[in-house]
């Protein structure tokens, strides 16, 4: 007898619809999965071998061969257990499908005892099931992830007797559910961070906000003690919350990564990602024998945050170029390409010196460092990556005057300007591939950042006599254009172009070798 049921797998962040191919046939009891299986999957057998006897079914005394299609395509991992015991109950002629429950999904694992686990990476297998036309979705009842956002019918089930059961009942009386459930989702990040609470640093402050409006990678340089680490755990707090495209891209990134748990709520918010400097280059890119997403990809549409970027090891840190540039990276293994998503906003700090008060020094704090160290620590972030990040600030000791005084900025009142700002560019951006200023790149940077005469010849006097590079010329013109758009300003005028330029001036100063 011969029967077929759909499942699903996971490869790279996107989903695999796989026809679970079952044939029984008269011979000596023989079980085996051809269709390039991992071990995970083989293991499978012993698992939906007493998973089918304790649910009070009979297992097949025969020869069972099951074929997993397309078969060029490798499967791992234990989704597959449930379709290959449907399958198998389907080809003995055990149980019969009775309603359009033979065109469903069947994704789980089994437990000895007949139950379904719950499985990461439902979202984008569930996606891959809409896309190839199935119409609806069987997954373990404890699964916590939001699998009714890819709206295809859901049926949470928590034994496989109750799956089976549910084949002889009427569509209409089953208890799926299909939609987004937006239940519990937060838009905002709690009150318990406020830029309120940073006292002074008013021009750090800014240049969050403007990097935030037009989503410019920024750097800060300062001593010890002064609030890089404390503003960059509060830039959250003023990031508009994801569109639904967004959030279901972002969800289905930590779906395939098996860390859904940590966007369970979330699902809105920008993702913040901050990495230990002990990170190795391949959880910074992603990858293994399956590979998964890595911290750049996790941190899609969100923030990447380095901190102490000096102690980040060098080859960490130029993996980093090409994905910044693209908003993507291609990791190619054994028989795979894959593409992720890492359209990332990067945000790093660190400080002048191994000591940390070069150029900062008081009479309490003074630097100990030696030309040649403060040179060596410095070459760990070079000039290429430097020439990417758009806005690059120094965080200075605070006076204390400033320091008991209270703070004007609010995240509260940022995030109204910058929520203004970007509507503005998507009006301006709804006809092209772009959304940010800061994605504008050869003629289009010509098209929507026009300059007055006056202020042309300005820029390029300007350009002649910084030395800055062509990129570097770029950026300044996309970062006065964030500025105009928060200034509610339809032109750029001089005042926008020197703003520009104080963002750019680090580089000139601190990462000439």
């Amino acid at each position: 007898m011969f029967a077929c049921a759909y499942s699903a797998t996971v490869l790279g962040i996107e989903g695999v619809c796989v026809e679970v191919e079952v044939d029984i046939s008269n011979g000596l009891p023989y079980f085996e999965v051809s269709g390039l299986a991992a071990s995970s999957v083989k293991e499978a057998r012993d698992r939906v071998r007493a998973a089918i006897k304790n649910s009070g079914f009979s297992f097949p005394a025969q020869k069972i061969t099951i074929n997993l299609a397309p078969a060029d395509v490798r499967k791992a991992g234990s989704m597959l257990d449930c379709a290959i015991a449907i399958g198998i109950l389907l080809a003995s002629s055990q149980i019969k499908i009775k309603n359009e429950m033979a065109g469903w999904l069947f994704l789980g694992e089994l437990s000895l005892e007949g139950k379904l686990r719950p499985i990461h990476g439902i979202l984008p297998m569930i996606l891959a099931a809409k896309e190839q036309g199935l119409v609806g979705v069987v997954i373990p009842y404890d699964c916590k992830e939001d699998a009714e956002r890819a709206r295809l019918p859901i049926l949470r089930i928590r034994t496989l007797k109750e799956c089976v059961d549910c084949f002889e009942k009427p569509m209409d009386s089953l208890p799926f559910v299909c939609g987004p459930n937006k239940n519990g989702r937060i838009h905002t990040v709690p009150d318990t961070y406020c830029f309120s609470d940073v006292k002074g640093q008013t021009h750090v402050k800014r240049a969050f906000e403007v990097a935030a409006a037009g989503f410019h990678h920024m750097l800060m340089m300062g001593p010890p003690g002064t609030g890089k680490t404390m503003m960059a755990r509060r830039f959250r707090t003023i990031l508009p919350p994801l569109s639904e495209e967004e959030s279901l891209t972002v969800s289905t990134i930590y779906s395939a990564a098996g860390m859904q748990r940590e966007r369970w709520g979330q699902e809105m918010l920008a993702p913040y990602r901050a990495p230990h400097f002990s990170v190795t280059p391949a959880a910074m890119t992603g990858g293994g024998t399956q590979p998964r997403p890595g911290e750049i990809s996790l941190s899609h549409c969100g923030v990447l945050f380095l901190d102490e970027a000096a102690e980040f090891p060098r080859s960490v840190l130029e993996v980093l170029r090409q994905p910044m540039e693209e908003g993507n990276i291609t990791i190619v293994r054994s028989g795979a390409k894959l593409v992720f998503p890492s359209r990332f906003l990067l945000l790093s700090a660190f400080n002048p010196c191994p000591c940390g008060y070069s150029g900062f020094e008081t009479p309490s704090h003074e630097c100990t460092c030696t030309p040649h160290q403060i040179k060596q620590y410095r070459r760990k972030i070079s000039g290429p990556l430097v020439d990417r990040i758009d806005v690059q600030v120094e965080v200075p000791r605070v006076p204390a005057e400033q320091f008991q005084a209270g703070s004007s900025f609010t995240s509260r009142q940022m995030k109204e300007r910058i929520i203004e700002a970007r509507g503005r560019q998507q009006e301006r951006y709804k006809n092209t591939p772009f959304r940010f200023n800061a994605e504008l790149e050869g003629q289009w940077i010509e098209r929507y950042i026009p300059l007055s005469p006056p202020v042309k010849k300005w820029v390029s006097s300007l350009y002649q006599a910084l030395g800055i590079s062509h990129r570097s010329y770029d950026k300044i013109l996309k970062l006065a254009r964030t500025i105009a758009d928060l200034e509610q300003c339809k032109d750029i005028d001089e005042s926008h172009i020197a703003e520009a330029i104080q963002y750019r001036t680090l580089e000139q100063i601190y990462c000439k070798k």
